[in-house]
């Protein structure tokens, strides 16, 4: 496996950032992915039998995702795991 030499620093910092190894990052990372990719999966299987969202509730999902977002970041993070 080759990665770029920019995109490896930028990794070194991230998982020094994290206080996490580099490998550690890696996983993490892959999982989120994995992560995304399934919930993107989950919507287009759920549109695909109920139709597709409302503008409406695109904007109430958009919405809870701000609030969400905001409560996160005046919380922090909750801990963190290596991988």
């Amino acid at each position: 496996m080759s990665i770029p030499p920019d995109l490896d620093a930028q990794i070194e910092a991230a998982a020094a950032e994290a206080g996490i190894t580099y490998s550690a990052w890696l996983a993490a990372t892959a999982r989120k992915e994995f992560t995304i990719r399934a919930g993107l999966e989950a919507v287009a299987e759920f549109e695909r039998e109920h139709g597709r969202f409302s503008s409406e509730e695109i904007a109430e999902a958009e919405q809870w995702a701000r609030e969400a977002l905001g409560r996160s970041r005046r919380n922090g993070p909750r801990g963190r795991r290596s991988a």
